[in-house]
């Protein structure tokens, strides 16, 4: 008879606290696709041709959430609950600054070569807030009114990426504190949750009928957008819809995805005050719940839809999409292109497109993965000296000499930038 073995022991791993959530398990193609969608909503919309596409910042704030939170749950879960938070900031640093950093600079030289005297000076103005990414308070404080403020803040577009620094920034901390123990997760997802209603309340108390501007670059009244993105991404929603099933999140995602498009064929922003009294949390969290159906089942014809290439192709060079193009529709005027509506739109889309192009194959890509010297103590003196030679170009422009001409010259950049007759009518600045 053969000698009875001993049955082999299994040794199960310990219970963690967390669950990473979808975003950290792999690469959700049609989230690319999405915020390809939310780049050139913006462009649209600054164009004059699309009302509703200032909604694409919304878009971007949510995605960033529920990518930035499934990643720093996928490392508590890796490192029991902790987070490196300087190798965070790191690399959210090495992703966000160095475009952030060439396109100032970049703006700053061609505003001095070809741009007016208003559109320097208040260039010159705003790049030291915008440097500090406080760009949207410093907006604020100024009372740089956002629907009706004149086209000649160069960085107008760049109190968007504050937010989202600011939101870098603070986050992780919370993160880092609600993970330890158990029910991290959980802990998590009510504060997320709770902040979402706060931000909320916030915008509905702070909105003002005259100008909106406090409360749509406010970060306190504008963080639910973020955290309902970062609600999703937490283990007890990715749980819930996870029960839900493939099915349910394919169909889901289908009329998510005619809703948010029904709306943003709907929005004037500069109108609408429901935007501000909860329209801008349900557009998020709607949002929100379509990142969330994508990632559980990426798949789906709605999937394989937002997952096509050419609006992947524009989500991987969203960013430096959206920080060059506001400075190329003020630059490439009307007077200076010759031209107006369509094809001067057509020219301002290629160039944008080129510059994000460059930016991202120069730039972004050989400092994010390639350059080992833009690590740890060596990135951060090259940060340091990229930021003094930008301080050395700030303060070695001269700031243009005020005049009788220079309301004329401010109503000229007004008039140029937006050609189109509808959007000469309704002077918007930068989402």
């Amino acid at each position: 008879m053969p000698t009875p073995t001993k049955p082999v022991r299994t040794h199960r791993r310990p219970r963690t606290t967390t669950v990473p959530a979808p975003s950290g398990k792999r690469h959700i193609a049609p989230l690319d696709g999405l915020r390809g969608l939310a780049v050139l909503g913006v462009l649209f919309f600054h164009a004059g041709h699309f009302s509703g596409g200032f909604l694409g910042v919304d878009l971007f704030f949510v995605l960033s959430g529920f990518l930035i939170t499934g990643l720093l749950l996928k490392e508590t879960q890796a490192r029991n609950g902790r987070i490196d938070l300087l190798a965070f900031w790191g690399r959210r640093a090495r992703r966000l600054l160095p475009a952030l950093t060439v396109t100032i600079a970049g703006t700053l030289l061609l505003a001095w070569a070809l741009g007016p005297p208003p559109l320097l000076r208040y260039a010159l103005d705003d790049a030291p807030w915008v440097t500090a990414n406080l760009a949207n308070w410093h907006f604020i404080a100024d009372q740089v009114g956002y629907w009706n403020a004149a086209d000649t803040r160069i960085f107008g577009h760049l109190w968007s990426i504050a937010v989202e620094e600011q939101f870098y920034l603070l986050w992780p901390l919370a993160i880092g504190l609600l993970a330890r123990g158990r029910n991290g997760g959980r802990r998590i997802a009510v504060m997320a949750a709770a902040g979402a209603a706060v931000s909320l309340v916030l915008m509905i108390v702070f909105t003002a009928p005259v100008d909106t501007t406090r409360v749509y670059e406010g970060t306190d009244t504008r963080a639910f957008s973020l955290l309902l993105g970062s609600l999703t991404a937490t283990p007890p929603v990715s749980r819930l819809l996870a029960r839900a099933g493939e099915r349910s999140a394919a169909w889901g995602s289908l009329a998510l995805a005619c809703g948010i498009g029904a709306y943003w064929a709907l929005s004037d922003g500069q109108k609408d005050l429901s935007l501000f009294q909860g329209g801008l949390f349900l557009h998020a969290l709607a949002a929100a719940l379509l990142i969330a159906c994508l990632a559980q089942a990426p798949r789906t014809p709605v999937g394989r839809v937002f997952a096509a290439p050419v609006l992947r192709w524009f989500g991987l060079i969203s960013y430096s999409l959206y920080l060059w193009h506001w400075p190329v529709y003020l630059l490439l005027s009307e007077e200076r292109l010759g031209m107006t509506g369509w094809s001067r739109m057509a020219v301002i889309l290629a160039a944008s497109i080129a510059a994000a192009w460059l930016s991202k194959v120069l730039i972004e890509d050989p400092i994010r993965f390639r350059a080992r010297w833009a690590k740890n103590r060596t990135g951060a003196a090259a940060l340091l000296a990229a930021l003094a030679a930008l301080a050395a170009l700030w303060a070695l422009i001269p700031e243009p000499q005020t005049g009788a001409d220079t309301v004329d010259i401010t109503q000229l950049v007004s008039d140029s930038a937006f050609p189109h007759t509808g959007a000469a009518k309704r002077p918007l600045t930068a989402p």
